[in-house]
């Protein structure tokens, strides 16, 4: 069979139309069952368990997975192995969000007398709302669409459209009851970009200890000069006595001098130094390090505690090898 490009565009443009309408007729249908799905998800003191065959499994998946990670406790459930055992994960305390589009899936419908006998309640999220699922549910989220993407409307297609939408307002309506913040999401994705930038702190990142470059003023140029070779940071902090960040010198200083012809032979660190530099509490996010080098383009900066003493330093590097730029 020749390839129709024409043909194959026509039915992209004609999919994003029916899906897209699929998901808009959704909002027509979505009022009292929907606040009761949310409040009953509000008030769970266990899980939601989500169910659902083939396709609509693997939505029912999805919207497990946004459930847990966006604050409320899910997990998903396969009505295959729930009559094989699995229907012992289900307590009387959960709920039971059961996805079918026609409504009569055979292992949803099978298990339907045990989940009643549980005690459970049933949220049904389907388009046949005359279904035995549909009947013997707590709360009705109809999921119907006028007709699938699918030429033959038969692959389910914008109804499982219809279905991720609808898990993904329950998720959305679920966040926001909750209160849920960006600090909570992150702690939820601690292997993510957000997770990183949000949960790693600078004393999780920063060098420490022998590992930070410090002179004192009155060092040579040349202690300066070592000191800063052997610390591998491109810079170096001048520090007094007790500890105090004095100033700082970097290679690009370095650079600067030799341009100008500054006899550094006979310098002290104090004479060279950049007096009064950026530093960044220890107890501030890795992220706002890279923001701080960013807004005043460096490429370190130092580190201190509440007293002002020097206890770290963080160059551009070490925040990238700790994936938080």
């Amino acid at each position: 069979m020749t390839f129709d490009r024409t043909r194959a565009l026509r039915l992209a443009q004609e999919t994003f139309e029916i899906e897209a309408a699929a998901v808009q007729g959704l909002k027509a249908r979505t009022g009292e069952d929907f606040a009761r799905a949310v409040e009953a998800m509000l008030d769970l003191r266990g899980r939601v368990v989500v169910m659902g065959m083939g396709k609509s499994g693997h939505v029912g998946r999805k919207i497990a997975s946004t459930l847990a990670s966006t604050g409320t406790p899910a997990m998903f459930v396969h009505p295959a192995e729930a009559s094989h055992g699995d229907l012992g994960m289900i307590k009387p305390t959960d709920l039971v969000v059961a996805i079918s589009n026609g409504g009569e899936s055979d292992e949803i419908v099978a298990i339907l007398p045990m989940l009643k006998r549980l005690g459970v309640p049933l949220i049904a999220m389907t388009g046949n709302t005359r279904s035995t699922l549909a009947r013997h549910a707590d709360i009705l989220l109809d999921s119907g669409v006028e007709k699938e993407a699918c030429p033959l409307n038969l692959a389910p297609t914008a109804s499982t459209t219809a279905q991720l939408a609808l898990g993904d307002a329950l998720a959305v309506a679920l966040l926001d009851a909750r209160g849920f913040k960006t600090e909570d999401f992150a702690r939820s994705h601690p292997g993510g970009a957000l997770g990183r930038k949000l949960l790693t702190h600078l004393s999780d990142v920063m060098r420490k200890g022998d590992s930070v470059p410090r002179v004192l003023p009155d060092a040579s140029f040349t202690e300066l000069m070592r000191e800063m070779s052997r610390k591998g940071l491109g810079a170096s902090s001048v520090v007094d006595q007790a500890g105090r960040v004095l100033g700082i010198f970097t290679d690009g200083d370095l650079r600067r001098l030799i341009e100008q012809g500054v006899d550094l032979r006979n310098t002290k660190a104090h004479e060279v130094m950049h007096p009064g530099p950026r530093t960044i509490r220890d107890d501030s996010l890795a992220a706002e390090a890279a923001q701080l080098m960013e807004q005043f383009r460096i490429t370190s900066v130092l580190v201190v505690d509440g007293d002002g003493l020097l206890v770290g330093a963080v160059n551009s590097n070490d925040l990238m090898r700790a994936k938080v730029i």
